[in-house]
């Protein structure tokens, strides 16, 4: 364990940090299920801008890496296109 006051807090934060980003990351990927397991085109249009939205959340927070955000996103406009199709 640290000696220092500082690192001390710094651990504290980490720690809370990585709680928040694990919270974040788990309802994203509930989400992204949730969209997946969607059944009416008309629903999948409604979630998906919610779920795109919650993507890009994680990828300017630092989460998930900007590339993977981009191939989340990608795939899942992929489903709708052939849904639409």
């Amino acid at each position: 364990m640290a000696n220092h006051k500082a690192t001390k807090k710094d651990t504290r934060q980490a720690a809370k940090r990585r709680e928040r980003n694990k919270y974040y990351g788990k309802t994203t990927r509930n989400a992204i299920r949730g969209l997946k397991a969607t059944t009416t085109e008309s629903e999948y249009k409604d979630k998906l801008p919610e779920v795109i939205s919650m993507i890009d959340k994680l990828a300017k927070r630092g989460v998930i890496h900007k590339n993977k955000a981009a191939n989340l996103k990608s795939k899942l406009a992929k489903k709708k296109a052939a849904a639409t199709a």
